[in-house]
């Protein structure tokens, strides 16, 4: 569904008329290609036609919420970036939104400055997932093979499918050469949230990791916990 086209495009599905349009004023000053939507429904058909690199989306919309209008992205692109810019600061609505893989949640009133960078740093990432011209080719680990432009997984020859975010933590930790991430810099990096109250999402999906890519879930040889610090890789 991402369009990666030269110049990246950002669909903004935001209700509130002028937030949109500085939102669009400042993505396009940018260099950014930027299409507005108003509710759910709109901005359904416009990711269809438009084909954006980056959604960004409010979660209190007309008719169709937030929520609902990620679901259905995802269910059409597993891979599209997501970024939830919203009022709703609750921990259950941020978990929802991860659980439902959003990449980023930002709570407003937002800093213009680090919603820029963090647009920035999810399309780099879009760039790379899509096979840029930075990217690695192939990742191999023990009995693991994972081709980084079509994101295809396969163990002991079989393909495994991995959640979005589960694919994101597993580069952040592979990338670090054996080096011990926390949870706090994993959940900045892959979710890019401050918080520490999210951790236990960070654990649910190196559980995800452990159980579609380790011979023994239950005694892992490539994703270690390091005691009271958090995870490092070892291949």
């Amino acid at each position: 569904m991402s369009g990666g086209g030269t110049v990246p495009r950002i669909l903004v599905v935001e209700d509130n008329h002028d937030l949109a349009a500085g939102l669009r004023y400042n993505l396009e000053a940018e260099g950014y290609l930027v299409e507005v939507a108003a509710d759910g429904k709109v901005a359904l058909e416009a990711a269809k036609h438009s084909l954006p690199d980056l959604v960004i989306l409010d979660l209190m919309l007309p008719g169709m919420d937030g929520f609902r209008v990620l679901e259905a992205l995802r269910r059409a692109d597993r891979h599209l970036s997501v970024l939830i810019l919203s009022a709703r600061a609750e921990e259950s609505d941020m978990v929802r939104g991860f659980r439902l893989d959003a990449d980023q949640y930002v709570t407003k009133p937002f800093r213009l400055l680090e919603l820029l960078e963090r647009v920035r740093s999810l399309l780099r990432r879009s760039r790379a997932r899509n096979g840029g011209a930075d990217a690695e080719t192939v990742l191999r680990f023990g009995d693991v093979e994972a081709d980084l432009s079509s994101r295809a997984v396969h163990r002991a020859g079989e393909a495994v499918t991995l959640t979005p975010k589960a694919w994101d933590l597993m580069l952040a930790l592979v990338r670090r050469g054996g080096a011990v991430a926390t949870r706090h810099e994993l959940l900045r990096e892959v979710w890019g949230h401050r918080g520490i109250v999210l951790t236990r999402t960070v654990d649910s999906h190196i559980a995800e990791l452990r159980r579609k890519l380790e011979s023994d879930a239950a005694n892992p040889r490539h994703f270690l916990t390091v005691w009271k610090v958090g995870y490092r890789f070892h291949p």
